[in-house]
């Protein structure tokens, strides 16, 4: 039983973190490369903010959305 869990020890410290130790390395090096996959993800919540904005526009400007006090019930 206790090769069962030096096993799962090992596919994860060799294994599956390899990758994270690659950008642990390579911070020393080149801060703005490490740090890539946080900088894909604020460029696709820019993306997505923008489109939701200019989605919000068009809705806007074709006077679709109900903007009554009375709304919705619970007002």
């Amino acid at each position: 039983m206790k090769d069962f869990f030096y096993a799962i020890q090992d596919l994860f410290v060799n294994v599956l973190f390899a990758p994270l130790d690659a950008l642990r390395e390579l911070e020393l090096e080149n801060w703005w490369a490490a740090n890539i996959m946080n900088w894909l993800f604020v460029i696709i919540g820019f993306v997505a903010f923008v489109y939701w904005m200019g989605q919000l526009k068009k809705f806007n400007n074709n006077n679709e959305e109900d903007k009554s006090i009375s709304s919705h019930s619970y007002l």
